[in-house]
């Protein structure tokens, strides 16, 4: 019989008040093999990290496999702060929400740096994340509209923003063997797989411009097969996470319920999209070989981001562990299913 290649994990976005034991014992109860901690559960509340020591020995305790930092929020803070938006403020202390753009700017890459020091420090060399909103909220919505140069080139002027305003974080990710895991999301710097190789591309093939893979953004237009064929020599990072679309709804709305929106998140078995085709299209494009080889180990991570607008947040994450670990785990096929057929000597 063939061998898994995959283990089941569970990122940590969605389990931020529980803090990092809380976090390692959730997933230890629910089945999990592995656990994505967020950066903000490696804090140590004085305005630093906790050491490589105390992380390990938290894993430890739990017989959890480290499967990568997530730091969505900080790294979405560096792109945009810029605009002023107040999106960045749920990720801000009170004190740095009311700094100057280029001061939290200036702060988001400083928290990364001392990130990647730990990250470095602990071997683990995958942080799955999303770049703000380096091309501007025009860029961002991405409507087909010729406003993007009248006079201006928005596009251009987006490039030479993200290359400077990432500059510092790459270098310091390359120095330190780290791949930061770029999640193709609506309203990033890469909206859509092209996006995110011309993001490469202007960056001169930068090798830690990666992909962290998650189907359940692929909601308008651009499918998760072709978008992941596209990037897939750049995707490290894995997130299962299923969605529905309801029809008759518009996709793009004002609208802050997600009771109520076109596309809303769901438990893992229920959704639209096909778990098990979505796992082995990761081993086709060899997402769990290059995670591997990376990380050292011998299984690459499913990591469970199960959401539900209706569902409690902590059953439908443990439902999805279990989900991952019975239905995708699977053992591969060494050969053809044909290989069994005919007479055997």
């Amino acid at each position: 019989m063939g061998k898994a290649i995959f283990h089941s994990s569970i990122e940590g976005g969605q389990h931020g008040p529980k803090g990092l034991d809380g976090f390692l014992a959730f997933a230890k109860q629910s089945g999990a093999a592995g656990a994505q901690p967020t950066c903000y559960m490696l804090e140590d509340g004085k305005g630093g990290f906790k050491s490589a020591a105390e992380v390990k020995a938290a894993f430890a305790k739990y017989g959890l496999k480290f499967d990568g930092i997530s730091c969505h929020c900080v790294t979405w803070v560096l792109g945009t702060a810029w605009t002023g938006s107040k999106t960045m403020l749920p990720f801000l202390s009170s004190e740095v929400g009311k700094k100057s753009a280029p001061e939290i700017e200036r702060w988001a890459e400083e928290y990364l740096m001392k990130l990647m020091d730990l990250a470095a420090e602990l071997k683990v060399f995958v942080m799955p994340m999303f770049w703000g909103v380096s091309f501007g909220w025009e860029l961002a919505t991405g409507y087909p509209w010729g406003f993007f140069k009248a006079g201006y080139d928005l596009v251009k002027e987006g490039q030479e923003r993200f290359i400077k305003q990432s500059a510092a974080v790459r270098k310091y990710a390359n120095e330190r063997g780290i791949y930061l895991a770029h999640e193709i999301h609506p309203g990033t710097a890469a909206c859509c797989a092209d996006d995110f190789n011309m993001l490469v591309d202007i960056c001169d093939g930068d090798k830690c411009l990666t992909v962290n893979a998650d189907p359940s953004h692929c909601w308008e237009g651009e499918d998760w097969e072709t978008r992941f064929t596209k990037v897939g020599s750049r995707v490290i990072g894995c997130h299962v996470k299923n969605h529905v679309v309801h029809k008759g709804l518009p996709l793009r709305s004002m609208e802050a319920d997600w009771k109520k929106r076109a596309m809303q998140f769901t438990d893992l078995p229920t959704g639209d999209l096909n778990m098990v085709r979505y796992a082995e299209l990761m081993e086709k494009i060899g997402y769990a070989k290059r995670y591997c080889q990376v990380m050292g180990t011998a299984t690459a991570p499913l990591v469970v981001e199960a959401e539900s607008a209706y569902r409690d947040g902590d059953a439908t994450s443990a439902n999805g562990i279990q989900y991952v670990s019975k239905d995708l785990c699977f053992p591969m096929a060494e050969g053809c299913f044909e290989d069994g057929l005919g007479a055997q000597d």
